[in-house]
């Protein structure tokens, strides 16, 4: 199922799609939950590093055929059924690729780390500071601050 997913720009490669879902017929509504298996691989978000993970991602959502109602408070019942949230369908047949893509797109790490002590880049010379210490002088001084570093300053 590797041709489900879309492109995405951080995403540097991933493989197939592992999916395994029910089906349920409950009062009408078609339940359909599982979970999907993929690897992915990205970029660490402070070293840039290849990042690779393997996500295992719970599915679950609930088809109704016909259109959406317009909801009415008052009616008690349907505040009941207004609880989950269903997609409507109008065909006998449900087109699972955008819907697991999106899953998998929203199941991605939004800032994936290659470490949970990754140090980064400089930001003075950008070099990999997990794999050496670049000696870069990092001390800033705000602008609306500079000239009282004079007044501190030992002569």
């Amino acid at each position: 199922m590797t041709d489900v997913l879309p492109k995405k720009g951080d995403l540097l490669g991933f493989g197939p799609l592992h999916v395994q879902l029910e089906a349920r017929n409950q009062d009408g509504r078609a339940e359909v939950s599982g979970e999907l298996k993929i690897d992915v691989e990205q970029s660490c978000s402070r070293c840039l590093a290849p990042v690779r993970q393997s996500l295992t991602i719970p599915f679950h959502e609930t088809f109704v055929k016909g259109e959406e109602k317009d909801f009415d408070p008052s009616d008690e019942e349907e505040v009941e059924d207004d609880e989950e949230e269903v997609l409507y369908v109008s065909d006998d047949r449900i087109e699972l690729k955008p819907i697991l893509a999106e899953v998998v797109l929203m199941g991605l790490p939004f800032i994936p780390l290659c470490s949970a002590d990754c140090q980064g880049l400089c930001p003075v010379c950008g070099n990999n500071r997990n794999e050496q210490a670049c000696g870069c002088k990092q001390d800033k001084v705000d602008p609306r601050l500079a000239g009282l570093a004079d007044f501190f300053k030992n002569d």
